[in-house]
């Protein structure tokens, strides 16, 4: 068998002869050709089966519900050495079916997509939003993160050698299949390919199982759990900034530089929410390296691998410099009668300090118990 067409399906009555129609006559232009059509069904509870059989595909039922989980299943019962796999909506052009295969074969790839960024998209086929700003901006996210050279990372049609795509171990049972799966083709350094091939109006009646928001957050989170680098190296950049800026702050003082007020204690308070919001990233990044197979950074690595000993003394330490620093402050004022003290500055600068080793304390003691129940 050379190829094995692979429909997901929950409830395509509407369009599913006529996607599988299309295939089948974009397919039979090479009488040399061997293939299947597979209906991977999800779930159905229309007549998606019955039309399936009729025209002709094998269905395979898939249990576990989801976009990815369906491909998977299809996937992993097909008989082709190439699978191809489409959206059952009649929005993208089977009529090119073929020459993806041809394409991919022909280059040697492990994977080819139809791209819809370099084809024409019929006006209302593409959402505004995923059009200008959801597509486009991961697909530069994976490209940047990943080395990649992609203009369309959520295309639904593509054609991928079935012996490669097992050896990915793609996990990923909702919309985020898509993103993982051209993840883990850039980390293992697969060919992949592009043709361009555009978007029609979906033919459907019914509105799609698509949701913007939400698959959307769901691609990006995924791609961000598989470059951790990212959130650590920004959080510390940020951490490293604030901190110079704080202490630059304290040793210079209030200055007037073009009329505005700089190095007082707004700059201070500016400074001490950045260093947390850089925090928070750099232990994001720690997190997600609990459970990753990535490198992180020297530093990283040693507060990551920090026996139990070290960090209950950091704990200890920690609690120690934040109860003495309280101590002082209280002695200070007790001296001043209990009035008005006129050291905000300094004062900002050492709860700056106190801020950052503190939560990276309570994140180091967070990541280690994860390590433990993990």
């Amino acid at each position: 068998m050379n190829v094995s067409f692979i429909f997901p399906c929950l409830n395509e009555e509407e369009t599913l002869a006529y996607c599988i129609n299309e295939v089948k006559e974009s397919l039979d232009q090479d009488q040399t050709l061997k293939y299947e059509i597979i209906v991977a069904n999800n779930g159905s509870t229309d007549t998606s089966v019955n039309i399936a059989e009729a025209s002709g595909a094998r269905v395979v039922n898939v249990p576990e519900r989801g976009y990815g989980s369906a491909i998977t299943g299809g996937i992993k019962a097909a008989k082709g050495e190439y699978v191809i796999f489409a959206d059952a909506d009649g929005s993208y052009r089977l009529n090119e079916t073929s020459q993806l295969y041809k394409a991919t074969v022909e280059n040697s790839a492990d994977m080819g997509i139809a791209s819809r960024m370099l084809g024409t998209i019929e006006t209302g086929a593409m959402p505004f939003l995923h059009k200008y700003l959801g597509t486009p901006i991961l697909t530069l996210l994976i490209n940047l993160f990943f080395k990649g050279k992609l203009s369309d990372c959520n295309s639904g049609f593509r054609c991928i050698k079935k012996e490669t795509f097992l050896s990915w171990n793609i996990r990923g049972t909702g919309m985020e299949f898509a993103s993982e799966l051209l993840i883990k083709a850039l980390k293992n350094r697969s060919e992949i390919i592009e043709i361009p091939s555009g978007l029609k109006q979906d033919l459907r009646k019914r509105a799609p199982h698509l949701r913007t928001w939400r698959d959307g957050m769901r691609h990006l989170l995924f791609i961000l759990s598989e470059k951790p680098q990212f959130m650590e190296i920004l959080g510390l950049f940020i951490i490293i900034l604030a901190s110079i800026l704080q202490l630059v702050a304290l040793f210079i003082g209030p200055s007037i530089m073009y009329s505005f007020n700089l190095f007082d204690y707004h700059t201070h308070a500016l400074c001490l929410f950045i260093v947390g919001m850089g925090v928070q990233l750099y232990l994001l990044g720690c997190y997600i390296y609990v459970h990753s197979e990535e490198k992180p950074l020297k530093i990283t690595r040693k507060l990551l691998s920090m026996d139990e000993g070290s960090l209950f003394f950091t704990l200890l330490l920690t609690f120690s410099f934040t109860i003495l620093s309280i101590i002082i402050i209280f002695v200070i004022w007790s001296y001043s009668s209990y009035g008005n003290l006129q050291i905000i500055n300094p004062f900002l600068v050492l709860v700056h300090f106190i801020l950052l080793i503190g939560f990276l304390s309570i994140g180091l003691l967070g990541i280690h118990i994860m390590k433990k129940v993990g």
